[in-house]
């Protein structure tokens, strides 16, 4: 099934879409056992009844108003710079839309089995890199998981292929699909101009690395310590889920002068004491890289990568309050900077590390870093999908390298979702860490604010 898309006749001077030196930075970091795939599980409303064939039409007609998700990855001949986004004149919707019954009796705990071994799974190379898995025979509610190859889009961008899917979403028309793939002379014209611009704006390289590096606070963020968090990880994944009131979450925050994020991160930060703690292993401090996004908002007609990162220190010791306004204190401190402009140093270092064959063991052996949380704004009231509301958004991410355990946040509709995914052999003892992070969300209260206006989200 094509979803009744018409060839293009003959397009000529098709724009000519690279991926960007932060999406060669993905492909060069993709070297560990399972695929750098993320994503999100949409659990629809109780008794909807969503059918395959009819999920297949609805992508179909809304999949145009998304360029991205009918475009393949191809690499250009030599000295014509980078691979480019093009149309694949074969897509079909059918190829990327399947159903899965999930085995009884249908729990939450079942679902997330499926979206860990759906996530894990590699799309199929060259065509579009995502899908989308219907999850039937769930007890009471339906889910639909999609699934997309991080080069593709950041988070953000996955917020604007979701919000073109949904009902209501605005609909393309496009009748040029497929546009034809750029001649040889148009790549290299292109690759030629691209390398003169950037010869030309040589002299801004200081000022990007002198951000850059206030970003990555190469010089005030300790190591992270020796323990049991930090070990190579395998190809098998565990998923757990924990859950607050954004409004109680805010409101506590703002208390402290902090964020939402800041309160999350206090939080996460308690559950891997916890977790450690039933390991017999206590250390004084965590970091976690948390990505920094360059957008200010997102569409679905430029997704890719627009995304840096900074690592935050997270104290282990001390209660809730004490570690907020430690962690507080600190991001505050670096929000001067530039979103994102840590990408500048990390991109030519990791794609030289994957020209050297060294990625995969830089990653293993890393001491920097012990988690990874990634935090999203998602809508503020609730989306629907085929007629069925969307009552919960779980954002799917991965673990690499050797930090076996990553937290995806998502606030949807006034609640926060943070999805907690692991190796599942490095974390056999997941449910300790996810019912600590329980805890911990759970004894978050709303305490007097202060009168000046309150710190953003």
């Amino acid at each position: 099934m094509g979803g009744g898309m018409r060839p293009g006749a003959g397009v000529r001077n098709t724009p000519i879409e690279r991926a960007s030196s932060i999406d060669m930075m993905q492909l060069a970091s993709e070297v560990g056992p399972a695929p750098s795939q993320v994503g999100a599980i949409l659990v629809l409303d109780a008794g909807s009844q969503v059918r395959l064939g009819q999920l297949r039409q609805a992508l179909a007609e809304r999949i145009p108003s998304i360029p991205r998700l009918r475009q393949q990855l191809v690499r250009a001949p030599l000295g014509c710079g980078r691979p480019t986004w093009t149309d694949d004149p074969a897509f079909d919707v059918a190829g990327h839309v399947h159903e899965v019954r999930c085995s009884a009796p249908g729990t939450e705990d079942d679902l997330l089995r499926v979206a860990a071994d759906i996530v894990t799974h590699p799309l199929p190379p060259g065509q579009p890199l995502w899908s989308a898995t219907l999850v039937s025979g769930l007890k009471d509610r339906s889910a639909l998981v999609i699934v997309f190859n991080h080069v593709l889009a950041d988070g953000m961008g996955g917020l604007a292929v979701l919000a073109n899917l949904v009902d209501g979403a605005s609909r393309s028309t496009d009748t040029g699909f497929p546009r034809p793939s750029p001649s040889w002379w148009q790549l290299a014209s292109d690759a030629l101009t691209s390398r003169a611009r950037a010869l030309a704006h040589l002299w801004v390289v200081p000022s990007r690395v002198r951000e850059a590096l206030a970003e990555l606070r190469s010089s005030d963020i300790p190591a992270a310590p020796r323990c049991s968090l930090n070990r190579p990880v395998g190809s098998r994944r565990a998923l757990g889920v924990a859950r607050a009131d954004l409004g109680a979450i805010r409101s506590a925050a703002h208390a402290h002068r902090a964020t939402v994020n800041d309160a999350v991160l206090a939080a996460v930060s308690g559950a891997m004491t916890t977790l450690l703690a039933h390991r017999g292993e206590h250390v004084g401090h965590f970091v976690a890289m948390v990505p920094v996004s360059a957008r200010t908002d997102a569409s679905a007609a430029g997704l890719g990568n627009q995304v840096g990162a900074t690592p935050v220190a997270l104290p282990a010791d001390g209660d809730w309050s004490q570690r907020i306004e430690a962690i507080a204190a600190d991001t505050r401190r670096h929000k001067g900077s530039s979103r994102g402009a840590s990408a500048f140093l990390l991109a030519p270092l990791f794609r030289g590390l994957a020209w050297l064959g060294a990625m995969r063991w830089f990653t293993e052996h890393q001491h920097r870093v012990t988690t990874f949380v990634s935090n999203l704004r998602g809508p503020e009231t609730r989306l629907s999908l085929l007629g069925a509301t969307i009552n919960e958004i779980i954002p799917l991410v991965y673990p690499v390298g050797n930090v076996p355990v990553a937290f995806g946040i998502l606030s949807y509709a006034g609640t926060i979702t943070v999805a907690v995914i692991a190796d599942a052999d490095a974390c056999p003892d997941l449910n300790v860490l996810v019912d600590g992070l329980q805890h911990e969300l759970d004894a978050i209260r709303p305490q007097q604010t202060f009168e000046q206006e309150p710190a953003a989200t």
